[in-house]
């Protein structure tokens, strides 16, 4: 596991390269406190990331899924011919549960 840098070597670091910078011949300027970097500081704030008004090109995803799933798995044919109901056999019981015959029963 690559091991996770502390706050001291970090600020370690930026101190270092800040150093080789200015040795460089580079130059750093200081800012008064209090002054923004917008054109109009009493202004309204201007939004960072500009929302997206349409959306084109874009399908929703549900559709596909389902186009997908009924490719996948076709629906058997209909029949016209519904299947007979097969009778089967029922026992009918007395009062206390004993066999006393037996019944076809269509379902």
């Amino acid at each position: 596991m690559k091991p996770i840098k502390t706050k001291r070597e970090l600020r370690k670091e930026l101190d270092q390269q800040m150093a080789e910078y200015v040795q460089a011949g580079g130059e750093v300027a200081e800012v008064a406190p209090g002054v923004s970097g917008r054109e109009d500081p009493k202004g309204p704030l201007t939004p960072l990331f500009t929302p997206r008004t349409t959306i084109e090109g874009r399908t929703l995803v549900t559709e596909v899924v389902a186009a997908v799933e009924a490719r996948r798995h076709p629906a058997p044919p209909k029949s016209k011919n519904k299947p007979k109901r097969q009778a089967r056999k029922r026992v009918i019981l007395d009062d206390f549960g004993q066999p006393l015959r037996w019944e076809w029963v269509e379902e």
